[in-house]
């Protein structure tokens, strides 16, 4: 009797699954992810080992969990929240119609959009992230690709150059992401660069819609990009706590998510 072989992951397989357990679980050990991956512990152990080098984990007994001063590339940020961002993407997707212009920022919420609006027909889109113009390749589609310095950390452009391009621009609805946001402090970001090019964007914009997972809620990062004020929609996976819906209510916001 044969018995089916097992399918052995790749380095970068079980890296991606290692991080993808450790920002859901926050900690994870080495007997579970051995479990997880149908790998050996020593084998986890040397990928725990060389996670914590570039800097995503701090190793632990038995185990590891995210580094305090955890990785910002796309790749660690798009392994976070997976499915709750696929559906906001979405859901955001359906507020597009064809013939729009639209801007779509950089981060993982509004890159999980291209894939949903590929088959749009006559659409503009303005980005500056290298990996959503990749995947916005289509015959309805006409993308705009911000200039300026690279981060390939980020797969993203920044700097003088994406700023002057997109002062530019007018006329579009600017789909925004976030790392955090609070009531008294608005949209923010981790990084000063994407927060002036976000806050241009929305200056510019005809309209500001934010995706944002439940997680960013009430968790305010350093650089603030705008107030929530200038939003005309919160799209987020699930409903926002009574305080939140009070708040977007005063201030004329409406908000999507899924239904309970």
């Amino acid at each position: 009797m044969s018995r089916k072989k097992r399918m052995i992951p790749t380095i970068q397989q079980r890296r991606e699954g290692i991080l993808a357990l450790a920002y859901q679980d926050g900690h994870v050990s080495v007997r579970q992810l051995a479990e997880h991956l149908n790998v050996s512990q020593a084998t986890v152990r040397r990928d725990l080992h060389g996670l914590s080098a570039e800097g995503f984990l701090e190793i632990s007994h038995g185990g590891a969990a995210i580094a305090r001063n955890s990785d910002t590339s796309f790749l660690s940020k798009s392994l976070r929240n997976q499915q709750a961002k696929k559906e906001i993407a979405r859901l955001a997707s359906s507020l597009v119609q064809d013939g729009e212009q639209i801007f779509i920022g950089s981060g993982t919420t509004c890159f999980g959009m291209a894939s949903y609006l590929r088959p749009k027909k006559g659409m503009s889109i303005i980005v500056n992230s290298v990996r959503t113009a990749l995947e916005l390749q289509a015959p309805g589609i006409h993308v705009l690709m911000l200039g300026g310095q690279y981060r390939p950390e980020r797969m993203d452009t920044v700097g003088p150059m994406a700023f002057e391009s997109l002062e530019r621009l007018r006329g579009y609805r600017a789909f925004l992401g976030t790392d955090g946001i609070s009531q008294d402090f608005g949209l923010t970001s981790i990084d000063i660069e994407s927060a002036h090019l976000l806050r241009l964007a929305a200056r510019n914009a005809r309209e500001c819609i934010l995706l944002a997972d439940s997680s960013k809620f009430d968790r305010p990062a350093l650089y603030k990009i705008i107030d929530l004020q200038l939003l005309s929609t919160v799209v987020t996976e699930k409903k926002p706590s009574p305080e939140w819906m009070d708040f977007f209510q005063k201030e004329n916001i409406a908000t999507l998510f899924l239904e309970s």
